[in-house]
């Protein structure tokens, strides 16, 4: 095919009047009118001088517009970089000059703090809002609705994603055609979704989880998708009867048991409802279970391999864990010191190896050769173990691990017992500097609505549960984890925050 990414998820919807977008006003997008909209977006790119393998980066909200600038980067062969919305002007700043972007789309309330940026870093910028208006839709107004979209290879890039640099400086993942397309073919098949799905979206579009799962799926399975501008709970609720499918992080659902209108009538139609970008407590599935009759089905994945494992669609969704690789995907649990693969049951890191994983980080030759091993797995960074069934479960972050006094300490099983005690909603586990046992466990605890956990009976279950060097040396209550975008606990934050609990004279 002379561009395998346009031609699987787009260019075979050509001349379809059938609906893509179902839009929040009751309004719809075809599927045709759709392309029409890329073509002329494309044709903007290519006029602003844009060849194929140039980076675009895009700081925009959510909107049919923006979701079609994916479509016109993909059709004229540009590197598409979307941006985090939250990100500020420094930091755009990093992520134009690093990717070495040709041009900056944003938002016009942006426009004089980022065309600074833009015109520091030899980009050139146009604007794109929520509504659809702004200088790139003025520009693509007079351009033909037809585009002779560039040939392209199934390993020339195709995006850049960039990780959240908690523990140092962003690096850009660099994502193929092929990357992409494998992980589409996969998890549709996977997840049995066709022409007839309907999927409500309310993620957003500048992560793999709402761009690259939720979108590339409903494209190459040819259905449509409800598409709002964020999670707003009323319009969930309202527009779920029109869906079959949902795909989430933990907070949507969480939101969605909140309100007492979530109930098994109101779910009753649908077919699959997916979870993941964090873990959802087991808590949450047995609520929603016991609400719904639905099992959520929860997968694994990360910026730099899209999704690498699932729970099966037939079979047992087994809470607190991430279910099996998925087909053409390897994954095995390796030794953090010496990188040989453990046995079955053992606490390791997650290496995963297939045609999803990336190509490596963009101008960091070293720390691709650190974390892209010869053999092609990619050491994600994750602790995981795999049960007798084969079901794999994360444990945590290897940078999480916590040594204590010579010992290793895994956060998640202390956070399992942690939530499960009266009054705690969920918690953190985290280590911080100790003068003794260089480091040692602190507990960080969320209330549940209305309640006090009692922090001495939690102790005592503590001290009859687990091994003393695992115990946490100190119990503190938040109102609130810090999260990111996605829904993930930063724990950075909690170490920042804590991090002088022992350590002050």
């Amino acid at each position: 095919m002379a561009n395998p990414l346009y031609d699987t998820l787009f260019g075979r919807h050509a001349g379809r009047d059938t609906v893509f977008l179902h839009l929040p006003n009751g309004g719809s997008l075809t599927h045709e009118n759709f392309l029409k909209l890329s073509a002329r977006i494309a044709s903007v790119l290519t006029d602003l001088g844009l060849v194929p393998g140039d980076r675009l980066a895009a700081q925009i909200e959510k909107s049919p517009e923006a979701l079609a600038v994916y479509a016109a980067c993909v059709r004229a062969g540009v590197v598409f970089l979307p941006l985090n919305t939250g990100y500020m002007g420094e930091e755009i700043r990093y992520f134009v000059e690093n990717s070495g972007a040709k041009l900056l789309i944003c938002d016009a309330s942006k426009a004089t703090a980022l065309g600074t940026v833009a015109q520091g870093c030899g980009a050139q910028m146009e604007t794109l809002n929520a509504d659809g208006t702004g200088s790139l839709m003025d520009r693509a107004a007079g351009q033909p609705d037809s585009f002779a979209t560039v040939e392209r290879d199934a390993e020339d890039l195709a995006a850049f994603l960039y990780t959240s640099g908690t523990t140092g400086r962003s690096k850009g993942a660099m994502l193929t055609q092929s990357n992409l397309l494998s992980n589409a073919q996969t998890l549709a098949d996977y997840w049995r979704f066709t022409a007839d799905d309907v999927l409500l979206h309310a993620l957003p579009i500048f992560h793999t989880h709402g761009l690259f799962v939720a979108t590339n799926i409903s494209l190459i399975a040819g259905g449509s998708m409800i598409f709002l501008p964020k999670f707003d709970l009323d319009q969930m609720i309202a527009l779920l009867p029109r869906a079959t499918a949902m795909m989430g992080v933990p907070t949507f659902y969480t939101r969605l048991l909140s309100d007492p209108r979530f109930d098994r009538d109101l779910a009753q139609h649908m077919r699959l409802f997916i979870s993941g970008s964090a873990p959802l407590l087991s808590e949450t599935h047995v609520q929603f279970e016991g609400r719904t009759g639905h099992r959520i089905l929860e997968r694994y994945g990360m910026t730099e391999t899209n999704m690498n494992t699932s729970n099966p669609y037939e079979g047992e969704r087994r809470a607190g864990t991430v279910g099996f690789p998925l087909p053409g995907v390897e994954l095995r649990i390796t030794d953090p010191a010496t990188g040989m693969t453990l046995t079955q049951g053992e606490i390791g890191q997650i290496e995963v190896r297939g045609p999803n994983v990336f190509k490596g980080y963009w101008q960091m030759p070293e720390k691709t050769a650190e974390e892209l091993r010869a053999d092609g797995f990619f050491i994600t960074g994750d602790l995981g173990q795999i049960d007798a069934d084969g079901y794999v479960s994360i444990v945590g972050r290897n940078k999480d691990l916590i040594i204590s006094g010579g010992y290793n300490i895994y956060p998640k099983e202390i956070e399992m017992l942690l939530d499960d005690q009266p009054g705690v909603l969920e918690s953190a586990v985290i280590g911080v500097p100790h003068p003794d046992f260089g480091e040692t466990v602190v507990g960080v605890l969320v209330p549940s609505p209305g309640s006090e956990p009692d922090l001495d009976a939690i102790t005592a279950q503590i001290m009859e549960s687990l091994a003393r060097f695992k115990h946490p040396r100190k119990l503190v209550i938040l109102h609130e984890l810090p999260r990111n975008t996605m829904g993930k606990v930063q724990k950075k934050e909690l170490r920042d925050r804590f991090g002088a609990l022992f350590t002050l004279a």
